[in-house]
């Protein structure tokens, strides 16, 4: 019965505890060179399957400079959209 009466005092004392924390936590915008550094590795990932699909369509070459293009093109909208 003791061990009931201890889980359930720490169980109490974690959740009191979590609900502090949880007060005093500020959500902040993040770092700004990781969002970028995030920002053109997924700008890249799509842009690279795009220009796939479009050479699958023989719409487009797929190439270093066309996927790095469309990449910048991505991040850059991104930017100015989420900015």
């Amino acid at each position: 019965m003791s061990g009931e009466s201890e889980r359930a005092g720490d169980d109490r004392g974690r959740g009191s505890d979590d609900e502090e924390r949880g007060e005093k936590i500020e959500w902040g915008e993040g770092d700004p060179r990781v969002l970028f550094a995030m920002n053109l590795v997924l700008s890249t990932a799509f842009a690279a399957v795009v220009v796939y699909g479009l050479s699958y369509l023989d719409l487009a070459a797929f190439s270093v400079v066309n996927v790095a293009s469309a990449a910048l093109v991505l991040t850059a909208i991104t930017y100015l959209v989420t900015n």
